[in-house]
């Protein structure tokens, strides 16, 4: 049976998404940070106030519990900082370091270096057809 163009599509879509992690992975090693870290630490970094452990479970997607191990391995490279929150004696708030925010900047420079390997082979039409792309990709119900 011949197979469509389309049935192609999920297999060079997963083999894109693992090249582009695989480079990530590398440059995010010499900073110490896993992927799960470096995308907590972003997440700490972005927000507008520091940020209840809930709150940075939710925005990552995973179990407080998760959260609460992401979090004490930023802490132990001192990257991030808790804090009671003032507001309830039983909330947690964490906040980036000065080491952390660093760090954050050093991350945002390696995934530009990252991203203009990865897309180099891409004309600037080409990767703004594939924004636009993951863009309905990322926003359809289904």
């Amino acid at each position: 049976m011949a197979s469509s163009p389309d049935d192609e599509l999920p297999d060079l879509f997963l083999r894109a998404t693992k090249r582009i992690r695989r480079n990530q992975m590398t440059r995010l090693a010499p900073l110490g940070l896993t992927p799960s870290q470096a995308r907590a630490l972003r997440t700490i970094g972005r927000a507008p106030e520091p940020l209840r452990m809930s709150a940075l479970a939710e925005h990552l997607g995973i179990v407080p519990r998760s959260a609460t191990s992401l979090v004490d391995a930023l802490v132990a490279a001192d990257l991030v900082v808790r804090t009671p929150d003032p507001t309830s004696r039983r909330a947690t708030l964490v906040t980036l370091s000065d080491s952390g925010q660093e760090a954050l900047n050093r991350m945002s420079e390696a995934r530009r270096e990252a991203t203009a390997e990865i897309f180099a082979a891409l004309t600037a039409d080409q990767r703004e057809t594939l924004r636009t792309l993951l863009q309905a990709l990322g926003t359809a119900e289904g």
